[in-house]
């Protein structure tokens, strides 16, 4: 299929959705005043009773005391699971509001603690890491030290959060049901953290569920079980998984020819470009004036890239972060459902439209997503680069000096 049958842009209505989109930044502020004022109206005493917990939340801040916080949907008992973020709100459809909506409803009991758990499974970090292994929500009881404030945050790689409360205490109401495969790598305490999350992944848990697993300290050798902030997991689970994809991909043979795969999330848009050849990955990510991370509207596209070879990468990501993650998992899934590798190039527009970061889960399945249905073709990979620039708001002048991938073109694109 040509590019041009394939792909289908809307007209530019850019200044339109940008005064929008202030406008929605100021009713989530408010959403989650709303939330705290209906926190403490159901605060009893000075607990919340029959509250219902789906995950947990643990900061960064002050590393190695954190804070480790209990997330409840307080007023929303009986639908809590919706509130927990996962690849089925794609399936849903939500919209950037929804997302913040969802997520700035959860209340966050918080206490600070040591990272050092090994094998704490009483008191408030006990009845968190309950939560975190348990595969449904699970009724808790709260005790709070204070009204609930408004804390809203959002850090662009963990979904964001809303109001919370500092915690005195917290206890099950019920036994939480824990998956089988999970207690099993609880109760071996020689396992690497690494091995356990390939063998959770391997066995149906998706990222979302291994990450929280991970977060709650967990996985691991039991004398080095720690705490992880929910930002580093995320990116722990993402990277670990996809090296995993990887090594298992070494062998296999190469996608037979160029292929352009499109899908559009929450104001991203993700090009795919896989091409034959061993493993070689890049993101590229184009941020437009006015979106999250380029708030200045007259400040012109800005760009940023990192890549791996074969053999994967030591490095930090320095310059997409935990984006690079989630992309990269999102493609070694599609390859690995295939049997095949391939050379991939993932070319991210973040528009105006994405006007508050939502956490990289819909980078990652805004990847997962573009591999369904159709897709284009192209001769060669410079053949595929060309046709996407007339898409996209940067010049193939200005993806050669960011790309390295796209760079080591130069010859062959030249011709054009």
């Amino acid at each position: 299929m040509r590019l041009d049958d394939f792909i289908d842009i809307e007209a530019n209505e850019r200044a339109e959705r940008r005064r929008l989109a202030k406008e929605k930044s100021y009713e989530i502020l408010d959403h989650v005043e709303s939330v705290a004022d209906r926190v403490e109206r159901t605060v009893s005493g000075d607990s919340v009773v029959g509250s219902v917990s789906p995950s947990i939340f643990v900061g960064r801040s002050n590393y190695p005391e954190v804070s480790t916080g209990i997330l409840s949907p307080v007023g929303n008992e009986g639908d809590a699971g919706r509130f927990v973020t996962s690849g089925a709100w794609y399936d849903e459809d939500v919209d950037l509001t929804e997302v913040f909506r969802r997520r700035t409803s959860l209340l966050n009991s918080r206490r600070s603690a040591s990272v050092d758990v090994a094998d704490t499974w009483e008191g408030f970090v006990g009845v968190g890491r309950e939560v975190a292994i348990a595969d449904r929500p699970v009724d808790v009881e709260i005790g709070l030290d204070a009204d609930p404030t408004v804390d809203f945050d959002a850090d662009g790689a963990s979904p964001p959060t809303g109001p919370s409360a500092p915690a005195r205490s917290a206890s099950l109401g019920e036994n939480p049901h824990v998956p089988r495969a999970v207690e099993k790598t609880l109760e071996d305490d020689d396992w690497r953290a690494e091995g356990a999350i390939n063998y959770l992944y391997r066995r149906g848990f998706d990222v979302y569920e291994v990450n929280t697993i991970l977060s709650a300290g967990a996985l691991g050798r039991a004398e080095n079980r720690r705490l992880v902030p929910t930002r580093w997991s995320i990116t722990a689970v993402d990277d670990t998984v996809g090296g995993f994809l990887r090594g298992s991909l070494r062998d296999a043979p190469s996608v037979d020819g160029v292929e352009i795969h499109r899908n559009e999330f929450l104001g991203n848009a993700y090009w795919v470009i896989l091409a034959p050849g061993q493993w070689e990955y890049e993101l590229v990510e184009l941020k437009a004036p006015g979106s999250v991370w380029n708030p200045d509207p007259e400040a012109g596209m800005w760009l940023a890239a990192d890549r791996e070879g074969y053999e994967g990468r030591t490095g930090y990501v320095e310059e997409t972060a935990g984006a690079y993650h989630a992309a990269r998992l999102a493609a070694l899934e599609h390859l690995d459902e295939r049997g095949r590798t391939a050379k991939c190039l993932v070319l991210r527009h973040v528009s105006d439209d994405y006007w508050g970061p939502a956490g990289v889960w819909q980078v990652r399945e805004g990847v997962r997503h573009a591999f369904e249905g159709e897709h284009a073709t192209a001769e060669t990979l410079a053949d595929a680069v060309r046709g996407v620039v007339d898409y996209l708001p940067a010049s193939l002048a200005d993806l050669r000096r960011k790309s390295a991938m796209v760079a080591g073109l130069q010859t062959t694109l030249d011709r054009f």
